[in-house]
């Protein structure tokens, strides 16, 4: 294991968790939106990611082939799907523009399917997740800081 392998770890779970919390804002900001480009309401949408085995990282050119055992090299972010599987729910308001012409659920508007309480979980978590990782890249600088400091007394 490489000295840098911790911050390289770290720093992917920060690019990641940056996702997570841009596709969370984006979800709080169209909470109300009921037409889109692609037509209807707006989808929540989530970042899917996966570990960081195949992809290419940095790594030093001074740890030997032997080490390099793909251990610890972090996550990324494989895509961001959109919620099609819940259902939107309804609303009551025939005057919107939007609302449902004709059939059972008539008068209706179908709203987005995004719950701004479970957003702000995920938001806190994301958060969290970016403060841990910039706690590890803080404590590997100090570690390594320390073990200079040792080296040249």
């Amino acid at each position: 294991m490489g000295i840098f392998n911790s911050i390289n770890t770290a720093a992917t779970g920060l690019s990641a968790d940056r996702v997570r919390l841009d596709v969370i804002a984006d979800n709080m900001a169209n909470v109300n939106t009921t037409r889109t480009n692609e037509g209807g309401p707006f989808r929540r949408s989530r970042v899917i990611m996966r570990p960081r085995v195949d992809s290419p990282y940095w790594r030093s050119p001074y740890l030997p082939e032997s080490m390099d055992n793909g251990i610890g090299r972090g996550v990324r972010v494989s895509e961001i799907q959109k919620d099609y599987a819940s259902k939107n729910p309804l609303r009551w308001d025939p005057t919107h523009p939007d609302a449902i012409k004709s059939g059972p659920e008539k008068g209706y508007v179908e709203l987005p399917n995004v719950d701004i309480v479970t957003e702000m979980v995920d938001m806190i978590s994301a958060s969290r997740s970016y403060e841990a990782n910039a706690a590890i890249i803080e404590g590997s600088k100090a570690m390594f800081l320390r073990a200079l400091d040792i080296g040249s007394r």
